[in-house]
Order: structure tokens, then C-alpha cells, then sequence
């Protein structure tokens, strides 16, 4: 492939993708390393940080040109995904804009921030992290000129329960999760499940329990997610923070969460 074909087809690719793409037809490695110098030169490409480039659009500053975040976060890590909050606001469904973006990976990743925009990587949790697509729930989307890998709405259901303090805090995940007017239940029990955290799972279970009229979620749903919860009572809040127990998930839910009482300050 051309270096302007994969500039033209890439707003934001990796160093080690473009070299891979462009030696295939057997150009050296030092012929693509530059070309990449050449169009840095030039202004057609904007040198975001070591190994990364975004194509910037004809006529515009690099310093000023648009660069999208989501397109970025997915390019900061090999196999990096939007994820947590970033992907409920990916999809439109986060209660709270915000100028944090995380992107879950399978190896450490450092934090980064570009344009006053904060890119946070969260590794994926230890049961999934080496399976493929990470335990699955992961779509590609055609976005702003590229693709992006982003959780789907029912595994970020999941992850953010799992990891509140990516999704925001309770409040944060509960007003967007709520804005949602649809998920297939089977495939957020099916991630659930893969996942294996129980107090995940009693989580999923609480929500969907709280939500089961609005979401159409049956008692056969919430028998199966029950089988696989804790065996004795847990705090719903990583903080153990009090609340009451909720027998039907073994779980101690603080009364902002059980009472949604965020919903009195409208």
C-alpha cells in the first residue's frame, strides 16, 4: 500500500501498523520510517507522541488540527478499547461529558493527555484479559473517518459495575445506565457469567432487579444470575460503605444507590 493511501484511509495509526503495511509490498522499514518523517515535515501528519500520527485534513495547522479522541484512545495500546465511561459517552449514554477517556488494554499502558483531553488505560480484568476480544462484547464502529473498537452497552453494563470508579461512581453510572432504553439481557448475563466475579455478578443482578420492568428482565434471569453470586452478604460499595442488606443478592447497598435519593435533588 501507498503511504498516501494509508494516510488517506488512517485519521490516527500506529508507527509499527503503517511499517507493517507499507513493507508488505517489500519496501524497508527505513523507506517507511521516511516517508512518516517526509509528511511530518510537510504538515500532513501531526505527530501526537512517539509511535503515533494523526492525518491532518488539507489546509489546516497541524497544532490546531482536529484529532478524535475515541479514534486516539483505540490507538494508544495494541488492541486497545474504548471502554468504562468513555464508552458509555461513545454511544451517547453518559449522564456526565467528560474529558477523561479510558481504553482498556491487555498490557500496561502509561496515562497520557493531549489537548487537555486525559486518555486513562485500565487493564482488563485478569479472568478476560487473555481471552480473545477480551471475553467478548466488543463491536467496531465506523467513526470520524476510522474504526473504533468500543465495549458494546451491555458489557459496559457490566465492566462499570465491576469497576465503578471508571464508570464515575454510582450516581454517574446509575443516571447513565438508566438513559438506556434497551440491552439484551441474555448478552449482559452471558459477559456476567464470563467475567466470574460474584459481586459482579450480585451487582447485575441488583440492577437489573431495580430495572426489571423497564428492561423486561425476568425472574428466570435473575434465578440464573442469583446461582452464581456471593454466599454470604457482601458491600455493593468497594469503599464498604454501610447501607442495608439486601437479602435476595447478599449484598450491604448504601442508601444513595437502594433509594437512587440523587433522584430528590432534580
Amino acid at each position: 500500500m501507498r503511504a498516501t493511501d494509508y494516510i488517506e484511509a488512517h485519521p490516527v495509526f500506529r508507527h509499527e501498523d503503517f511499517v507493517a503495511a507499507h513493507t508488505r509490498g517489500g519496501r524497508s522499514r527505513a523507506t517507511s520510517n521516511n516517508l512518516l518523517a517526509k509528511h511530518v515535515g510537510t504538515g500532513r501528519l501531526l505527530r501526537v507522541r512517539k509511535g503515533l500520527y494523526a492525518t491532518v485534513p488539507r489546509g489546516q495547522d497541524p497544532a490546531t488540527a482536529p484529532v478524535d479522541p475515541y479514534l486516539l484512545a483505540c490507538n494508544l495500546s495494541p488492541g486497545a478499547v474504548v471502554a468504562y465511561h468513555a464508552a458509555l459517552q461513545f454511544h451517547g449514554r453518559s449522564y456526565s461529558v467528560w474529558r477523561v477517556y479510558h481504553f482498556m488494554t491487555r498490557a500496561r499502558a502509561r496515562q497520557f493527555e493531549f489537548r487537555g483531553l486525559e486518555f486513562v488505560p485500565a487493564r482488563a480484568p485478569s479472568t478476560v484479559r487473555e481471552l480473545p476480544d477480551f471475553g467478548g462484547g466488543i463491536e467496531s464502529v465506523e467513526h470520524a473517518g476510522g474504526t473504533v473498537q468500543v465495549t458494546t452497552l451491555e458489557r459496559t453494563l457490566v465492566d462499570v459495575l465491576h469497576s465503578p470508579v471508571n464508570g464515575g461512581g454510582w450516581e454517574e453510572i446509575w443516571r447513565s445506565l438508566e438513559s438506556v432504553e434497551y440491552f439484551d439481557v441474555d448478552a449482559v448475563i452471558e459477559y456476567a457469567l464470563t467475567l466470574g466475579s460474584a459481586i459482579t455478578i450480585a451487582r447485575v443482578g441488583f440492577f437489573l432487579d431495580q430495572h426489571r420492568d423497564e428492561l423486561m428482565v425476568g425472574s428466570a434471569h435473575l434465578d440464573h444470575l442469583r446461582r452464581h453470586g456471593p454466599t454470604e452478604p457482601r458491600y455493593f460499595d468497594p469503599a464498604r460503605t454501610p447501607g442495608r442488606l439486601v437479602g435476595t443478592w447478599n449484598l450491604i447497598v448504601p442508601t444513595t444507590v437502594l433509594e437512587r435519593t440523587w433522584e430528590r435533588e432534580r
